[in-house]
């Protein structure tokens, strides 16, 4: 992967998750742009086919292009306010999250919180979790009590690219 492909893909995000004003982009409420737009508006070498083939081969899919080819939104992970239409359904019985081992100590007094993003992002495997946790330094697991909570009402999305996601965790769902 070039350091053009990976720099471009944290633009996007930027732009689609949480700065889309950064450019003059204004999303739509479902966190949709036009393609177009954002190429004509960004400063960076952007063309479509560099768009295409991050939305296509990011491992995270963290994109998606819209059925009729000129739309673009990311998945989940936003910190601003956008309807990504979805659907509350069952989760698995146990779900995971990665975090770095320093961060356990406000978890633990407080559960898992979306911080600055709208949901909290679950895994449905162990790998995935470590990778997450791994990005922000030495990782921890904890495992999700998953099937408790929606017993209990909590709702449960999954996003486009098969992250879970639910607003919060309190602690005594959570086993490290």
């Amino acid at each position: 992967m070039s350091s053009n492909f990976k720099t471009t893909s944290k633009f996007l995000s930027l732009i689609l998750r949480h700065e889309p004003e950064t450019i003059g982009l204004v999303l739509d409420d479902k966190g949709w742009a036009n393609i177009d737009e954002i190429i004509a508006k960004s400063s960076r070498p952007l063309t479509r086919k560099l768009i295409d083939d991050i939305v296509r081969t990011n491992d995270k899919q963290r994109f998606i292009i819209s059925d009729d080819g000129q739309r673009i939104r990311a998945n989940q992970g936003h910190s601003i306010n956008v309807n990504l239409e979805l659907t509350p359904c069952t989760p698995p019985p146990t779900l995971y999250h990665g975090t770095a081992t320093r961060f356990w100590g406000s978890i633990a007094s407080e559960g898992l919180k979306p911080m600055n993003r709208n949901h909290v992002h679950l895994s449905a495997d162990i790998e995935t979790a470590v990778k997450v946790g791994s990005r922000h330094g030495k990782p921890t697991i904890l495992v999700i009590d998953t099937g408790t909570m929606h017993a209990k009402g909590h709702q449960f999305f999954q996003s486009e690219n098969g992250v879970w996601l639910t607003k919060i965790v309190p602690i005594e769902y959570i086993n490290s």
